[in-house]
């Protein structure tokens, strides 16, 4: 027990929600990334032509976009919960 009555594990609890509530909010913002990341590599990717000039996505330039985002997912998490950088 602690000064003010709670429990010591009460203010763990307390942290990881507030964490959590910091995650859902990044989690917009990592989507977002990650969607654009691909649409640009499907833009780079196709030259930035118009369907009408016979240019049409190729599998590896979609494969190269799910890479892209999925990259960017992946480096936009958020940073190990809380745990002291050693």
């Amino acid at each position: 027990m602690t000064s003010d009555g709670g429990s010591c594990g009460d203010r763990a609890l307390d942290a990881r929600a507030v964490d959590s509530v910091a995650d859902v909010s990044n989690r917009g913002l990592r989507t977002v990334l990650a969607v654009l990341a691909g649409l640009a590599v499907l833009y780079f990717g196709t030259g930035g032509s118009a369907p009408a000039d016979g240019r049409r996505v190729t599998n590896a330039v979609l494969l190269l976009a799910a890479g892209a985002a999925l990259a960017v997912w992946y480096l936009t998490r958020p940073g190990g919960g809380g745990k002291p950088v050693s």
